[in-house]
């Protein structure tokens, strides 16, 4: 498989005139190869402690590289199985990945002195840091110089740009000339801007005494060479798993091949391919094969001078067939032809292969886990989910978790997405954020917060704040606004208690007084945690160590509880460590790094710990793995999962580079960036050879078709002319089981039908407001779930200002005016009802977004309710508003309103106005008596219900619509002539309807139907999740609700003109 440096290009070099196909047979036959599907690792041991058999004691005498530390440990974990658990001494395991002088040591005498004599790596931080200070100095070319978190950002990618150009040994000084003239200015730029690694690197390097890590790994590698060649070491050395990705690892294989006792092992090198294939294959970066082909050139030895290990068994021909069909299908384009002339595959050549499309995302990690969770019904099998996908990887290890079976990733998980970080990060945003409800709910919700108190306790006072203070409009910015809008609930409470007048209101309005005061400590708690931090949100320019301290100072203090430290819970654990590793890396790192806004070092802390992950030090489950393609190699597993085998996925996107042109790359000395699909290629190979595979992918992403990876079209392509097909009654199977997991059983399964509970007529209410009685004909439910349950929506966090809380404040606003002016206008009237409306919203001050979004509006809606008053006071003796008014009806049930405006008319008549901030009702629903408010609300008029109002008969229904936009305001008057009938009439029948009503639900056997007339339903309901609506709504007879009150339909009982609503629109 490919190393771990599969992100790094590796170009094409000179064979030295070797022809790699020509005839050595005079070369030392010490390389050898292990080819696809065997289990690596084992094989090497196997034939290691073969050789020692004899002299034990001579195994430690053997230097085995390997190509990263995760290979190192396979490796040993390798020996432990060969020699069935028995005491065992053994080689030297050095990996080659990593350039640091633990990871790589140089051998022989001196050797020690020649890696002392080389500079240090410099860490990786500190370098990202201080590419970051030459990328803030080098204004665009726009004069603009990037702030520090887009430096640090774009520092990541000139690192691995660094990098790439190390490890192919290319160098900086080419880059002059590199660009034509012809080619496109963007790239002339490019060039000018990489002078920060040709003019200023090396001299920064120089005046640290350090060096880059890939640098310092291709020197630490001459220096072996070196060392070697001039004492050749007499114990036996071995490279093994090695594909050789970098030019200085394929020279020290040429160097251990030509040692008396060296030995290289490559890994999954595939033979039967011609010199015409090889010669395609040295053209196609693509290609599985490409980069063993360009190691055997770079070492001079052709493809067929390379032995099979020894300790190799004799292969089965089912074995055979399937290498066969993983060299035909995954052949160079320029070689396809040839598929014409193949003969035919065995039927049995996909025994032991799975192939499973499943319809989604989470449906392929539900398959995944199921076929893992089989696993361990078979005593010692393992297995591994293989997958470059690390969401899949998560979904499956959170599918897993249903039936306790624990298991990580070993590829690790990114810093900045651990419980700690993720901690640290929301420390920032509230404070950045103003404390905004969501950030600041992130934040207090956090398991690390405490502030001082119990957790529990903690939690408990978050979510009172939460509901009480949070949910609705928008505190005011910062701590000081939240404690002000804390202030204001109270008052408010204590208010609406006080004027209720209850038995109860003084217990509640101690209760009050004790919530405020409990909330009132926790803001304060959090603002005595959080003061050191209050620059963040400012344009001041901060020492970035002086924030990060006082970062640290502020998340530790909120993260005490009453019995722990907050360094004891925040730095606990490996994701704990491994920040507090990262957090006194940079503390040393950043060092005299220039100031910055403080606003900005949020996102600066971001793109410094973005590359940063924690690996498990010890997994999970014995048994069950996920890897991804690098944990993968020199590994398997009794059953193998490949995953996510979607185009762009595996393999993944070919990408551009933004530094080069493909031209320029090429020029350069680096290749093409299709290298890393030839690598994933390569991974793909060795797994699918493997004797037990399953591959899986999902046909849409997110709703979006997906691309079979290129490798399944063409296995399935190639198959089809043998007449083999990929699909299997099994992978059926399993996505049928898959999709029935969740299902319930047949015992489970009750058809859930309109829901109709019958609550006792004592517990029923005997009195409802107009506005409920419209309510109670379209969805009765709604009366039962807020009247006999007592529910109440909860608004939502930081909810945008509604028309509810825009109609408050228009009510308040016009009720004031009408007040002063009941039977004339003033002079300024447009003016007057400004400075009322300003008196209205400013106790809201404390909601600034109420105010932003909704003042704008008033002001155009007041120009045109003066204007509209002007027309028609003269037909008015006197305007009474927000009038409240009952009516008992022939049936005893009370129906009660609270008029927008009621006008008395010069002619005795009553002209009733309600004020709507949305679309109001439609004629045809007020012919039909669906909706009642202001026909009722005219009942009560007529019988001098209202207070003040003095009886007398109706004469007009409207609604105002007051919009604020474009026409800020409009006259819906009721057309009683066009429904043929009257004002009065209309609100007849509408106390008649209510009389049905109430009768109807004096019986108890009556049932409060959810929605019975879904045709008119309510436009807006917060009971729809509570009555199930979407379960059943479609799934019954509807006509069996429609008949009237023998099936508990009783809105037909609602008095209404049969002919009334006909030609209007509904």
């Amino acid at each position: 498989m490919a190393d771990l440096f599969d992100y790094m290009d590796a170009p094409e070099y000179p064979d030295n005139g070797a022809d790699p196909f020509g005839g050595e047979d005079a070369l030392a036959q010490n390389l050898f190869f292990i080819p696809p599907g065997e289990a690596f690792a084992d094989l090497i041991a196997r034939q290691l402690i073969a050789e020692t058999a004899d002299q034990p004691v001579a195994l430690p005498d053997y230097v085995l590289m390997v190509p990263n530390r995760r290979s190192a440990k396979v490796m040993r974990d390798a020996f432990l199985r060969q020699s069935n658990g028995a005491v065992t001494l053994l080689p030297t395991i050095r990996p080659l990945g990593e350039a640091d002088e633990d990871e790589l040591a140089i051998y022989g005498a001196g050797g020690e002195q020649a890696a002392l004599d080389l500079p240090p790596a410099i860490p990786d931080l500190q370098r990202k840091l201080l590419l970051t200070r030459l990328i803030m100095n080098r204004p665009d070319h726009r004069g603009e110089k990037p702030t520090a978190d887009q430096a640090a950002r774009l520092a990541g990618e000139l690192a691995r740009f660094l990098d790439q150009v190390q490890t192919e040994n290319c160098a900086f000084d080419d880059l002059e000339g590199l660009v034509p003239e012809e080619f496109a200015e963007h790239w002339q730029l490019t060039l000018e801007f990489l002078q920060i690694l040709t003019l200023h690197w090396p001299g920064i390097l120089a005046s640290q005494d350090v060096s880059d890590r890939a640098m310092r790994r291709n020197a630490l590698i001459k220096a072996q060479i070196d060392l070697w060649d001039a004492n050749p070491p007499q114990t036996p050395v071995l490279i093994v798993g090695s594909t050789g990705p970098f030019p200085a690892l394929r020279d020290l294989m040429r160097a251990v091949l030509g040692m008396p006792k060296g030995r290289v092992v490559l890994p999954g090198l595939m033979k039967g391919l011609n010199h015409e294939d090889w010669a395609a294959i040295n053209e196609d970066a693509t290609h599985p094969q490409h980069l063993l082909g360009k190691t055997l050139r770079h070492i001079g030895r052709h493809a067929d001078s390379v032995l099979p290990w020894p300790a190799l068994g004799e292969e089965s021909d089912a074995t055979i067939e399937r290498r066969r069909l993983a060299r035909e299908a995954l052949r160079p384009a320029k070689t396809t032809h040839h598929w014409r002339h193949i003969t035919g595959f065995a039927p049995d050549v996909l025994d032991g292969v799975l192939r499973v499309d499943c319809s989604g995302a989470r449906e392929e990690a539900t398959t995944i886990a199921l076929m893992m969770r089989e696993a361990l019904e078979h005593p010692g099998k393992t297995c591994a989910l293989v997958t470059p996908d690390r969401g899949l990887a998560r979904r499956v290890a959170t599918e897993l978790r249903r039936w306790e079976v624990e298991i990580d990733d070993s590829a690790g998980i990114p810093l900045h997405d651990t419980a700690p970080t993720i901690y640290l990060r929301l420390v920032v945003r509230a404070v950045q954020e103003e404390f905004a409800p969501v950030p600041l709910l992130e934040l207090l919700k956090h398991p690390l917060s405490a502030a001082g108190l119990s957790p529990e306790a903690f939690r408990v006072l978050t979510r009172l704040l939460e509901k009480e203070v949070l949910r609705g409009a928008r505190p005011g910015p910062g701590l000081d606004g939240l404690q002000t809008a804390l202030d204001g609930w109270r008052d408010e409470a204590i208010e609406r208690l006080t004027a209720s007048g209850s038995d109860s209101a003084p217990a509640g309005i101690e209760r009050i007084r004790d919530d405020h005061d409990r909330l009132s400590d926790l803001v304060a708690r959090c603002a005595a945690c959080l003061e050191s931090l209050s620059d963040l949100n400012a344009e001041k320019a901060l020492s970035p160590v002086h924030a990060l301290r006082c970062h640290i100072t502020a998340a530790e203090a909120l993260a005490a509880s009453d019995t722990q430290s907050g360094a004891d819970r925040l730095w606990r654990g490996e994701a704990g460590e491994a920040l507090a590793d990262f957090v006194h890396e940079l503390l040393n790192a950043l060092g005299e790094f220039v100031p910055m806004p403080g606003n900005r070092y949020g996102a600066f802390l971001d793109a410094l710990m973005a590359d940063r992950a924690v690996r498990p030090r010890y997994g999970k489950h014995p048994r069950l793995f996920i890897w991804g393609t690098v944990e993968a190699q020199m590994q398997q597993a009794d059953l193998n999962i490949l995953g996510g085998l979607n185009e762009g996925v595996w393999p993944p996107e070919a990408g551009a580079d933004p530094w080069m042109s493909r031209p320029m790359r090429r020029n350069f000395g680096l290749p093409a960036p299709e290298h890393r699909v030839g690598q994933s290629a390569h991974d793909f190979q060795q797994l699918f050879c493997s004797p037990d595979v399953v591959m899986t992918r999902a046909l849409r992403i997110e709703g979006t078709p997906t691309v079979p990876s290129r490798w399944l079209l063409r296995i399935e392509n190639i198959l089809r002319k043998s007449g083999v097909s990929m699909e299997k009654p099994d992978a059926a199977d399993w996505r049928a089981l898959a999709e029935t997991l969740d299902e319930p059983t047949d015992e489970m399964r009750i058809r859930i039908g309109r829901p109709a509970p019958k609550p006792p007529v004592s517990a029923r209410p005997q009195r409802l407001s107009v506005t409920q009685i419209e309510t109670w004909m379209r969805d009765p439910y709604a009366i039962y779930a807020r009247h006999i349950l007592g529910l109440r929506k909860l608004d939502g966090v930081d909810e945008d200002p509604g028309a509810t809380d825009y109609g408050n404040l228009i009510h308040d606003a016009l009720d004031q005016f009408i007040a002063r002016h009941p039977d004339h206008l003033p002079p300024d009237g447009e003016q007057e009802l400004l400075i009322i409306g300003r008196e209205v919203f400013r106790p809201l001050a404390a909601r600034p977004g109420l105010w932003a979004f909704w003042w704008p509006r008033f002001e155009r809606i007041a120009k045109w309710f003066i204007q509209t008053e002007a027309t028609r006071r003269d037909a008015v003796r006197r305007s009474y508003t927000e009038q409240a008014g009952t009516l008992d009806t022939s049936s005893g049930f009370q129906v009660y309103a609270r008029a927008d405006r009621i006008d008395q008319l010069r002619d005795g008549g009553i002209a009733i106005i309600d004020y709507k901030t949305g679309a109001p009702p439609s004629q045809g629903d007020v012919a039909n008596g669906f909706a009642p408010q202001l026909p009722l609300e005219a009942a009560i008029a007529e019988k001098g219900g209202f207070g003040d109002v003095p009886a007398g008969p109706p004469a007009s229904m409207a609604f105002w619509k007051l919009s604020g936009g474009d026409p800020a305001g409009e006259i819906v008057e009721i057309n009683t002539a066009r429904m043929k009938t009257t004002p009065a009439a209309l609100a007849h029948e509408a106390v008649d309807g209510v009389n049905g009503l109430a009768a109807a639900f004096a019986d108890p056997d009556t049932p409060y139907l959810s929605v019975p007339h879904p045709d008119h339903a309510p436009k807006y309901s917060d009971y729809v999740h509570l009555s199930r609506l979407r379960e059943w709504m479609g799934s019954e007879d509807i006509d069996a609700h429609a008949n009237g009150t023998e099936n508990g339909d009783v809105s037909a009982n609602i008095v209404a003109n049969p002919d009334a609503g006909k030609g209007e629109k509904s």
